[in-house]
């Protein structure tokens, strides 16, 4: 039987050793202001919402809750999400992710882990709009929660479990969705609410909204 690795690295900025992937990891960011009030704020201010999602002929509703902000739509597994504006806690946040990651990021999805019964499927984030190799900044705030990678193709390859704590960033970069599905599973473990921002770059298209 194969072990699923753990993966804990140095608090700075380290390489993820992942075949056909480019990850690299902080654990631990300056976001100028504690993780903790950062999460208790994103939970009262943004304005979250459940939708439902079509897989294989079958409708469900996400096991989590959602918000989209930011320049552009998204579409994705069947919906068109509609850009709430930046605001300006969001703002601040995302010019610290660009400083610290050298990419530019005009929309962000946020994800609302409310307990360990909330999840999100094992999915590659390779949407047209996102370009053939996108950047993506996951920014993970409250109960440390384990982010699974799993190869597309090679089977030899485990599934990896990487623990990702309150303050943590993440980038996963280069051709990293083309060849790697991630999810987060449900777990026995009770464990507290989690928000997981990723930023993201929207390739402009006819109509959309200049960056600010």
């Amino acid at each position: 039987m194969k072990q699923t690795p753990d993966l804990y690295l140095d608090p700075d900025g380290e390489k993820i050793p992942l075949p056909d992937a480019d990850l690299t990891l902080w654990q631990q960011v300056d976001l100028g202001i504690a993780p903790a009030d950062l999460l208790a704020a994103l939970i009262d201010e943004c304005n979250w919402r459940q939708d439902s999602v079509t897989l294989f002929g079958k409708t469900h509703p996400q096991p989590r809750l959602t918000a989209w902000h930011g320049d552009a739509a998204y579409r994705y597994s069947g919906l068109t999400l509609q850009p709430a504006a930046w605001t300006t806690r969001l703002q601040q946040i995302r010019e610290r992710v660009e400083r610290l990651t050298g990419h530019d990021f005009n929309s962000v999805l946020l994800n609302y882990y409310r307990d360990q019964q909330d999840c999100m499927g094992m999915h590659s984030d390779d949407e047209a709009e996102l370009g053939p190799r996108p950047a993506i900044a996951s920014l993970s705030l409250g109960a440390e929660r384990d982010f699974r990678f799993k190869h597309r193709a090679r089977r030899d390859l485990a599934t990896v479990k990487l623990p990702l704590r309150s303050g943590s960033l993440l980038l996963m970069a280069g051709d990293t969705q083309r060849h790697w599905r991630h999810g987060i599973a449900r777990q026995r473990k009770p464990c507290g609410p989690r928000i997981n921002l990723t930023f993201r770059r929207i390739i402009a298209a006819p109509g959309e909204k200049p960056r600010a």
